[in-house]
């Protein structure tokens, strides 16, 4: 039965080696920086990446617009497995209205199984481009907490791989020790005493 005493490595002890100590104040560094730095640097992360997802979206804003036409080109006859997804989009020839300029005509990607003759919002850049939609604040949101999340996850996995190494090193430095310390005493308690 093994009887664990909590503390052992901080308390003045014979046995006590200093790879222990070495041991004891690299798990507590550790454990800061883990439940304490790590968060902290995610949530940076995620909100520079949030400032910066929504200065990109604001400017694909001013760049974009949308506007209301209907589709005067023909579907696909044949739709993949994925296009026939809505999620999916294809490109087709649509028309629309623009007041000042009159009727214009272009292509566009409109949502897959759109027929002849339907209206679909479609988003255009300043140079007549069909482009998708600018990001809302759901995707912007999205994005920021993913690196967020990511930078956390990846300063902790930094940080329990270099504990990994610590150990194993003082593991080594300890072994060494170990050696030391019976080169000492082991011959005093080989040797047959007369």
């Amino acid at each position: 039965m093994r009887i664990r005493v909590r503390g052992w490595r901080w308390r003045r002890n014979p046995l006590r080696r200093r790879s222990d100590v070495v041991e004891a104040w690299t798990v507590l560094v550790v454990a800061v920086l883990l439940f304490v730095v790590a968060p902290l640097v995610g949530v940076a992360a995620g909100l520079h990446a949030h400032d910066r997802a929504a200065a990109l979206a604001a400017a694909q804003r001013a760049e974009r617009h949308q506007v209301r036409a209907v589709v005067i080109g023909e579907a696909p006859e044949r739709l993949s497995a994925m296009q026939s997804d809505r999620r999916h989009p294809y490109r087709t020839q649509v028309r629309w209205t623009e007041p000042g300029k009159g009727v214009r005509t272009a292509w566009a990607r409109v949502p897959a199984g759109t027929r002849t003759g339907e209206p679909v919002s479609v988003w255009f850049d300043s140079r007549g481009r069909s482009v998708a939609p600018p990001p809302d604040d759901v995707a912007v949101w999205q994005h920021a907490v993913t690196v967020g999340l990511g930078a956390a996850g990846g300063m902790a996995t930094v940080l329990l791989l270099g504990h990994a190494v610590e150990r194993r090193i003082a593991l080594r430095h300890r072994l060494a020790e170990w050696e030391r310390e019976w080169a000492r005493t082991g011959p005093r308690w080989t040797q047959p005493h007369m």
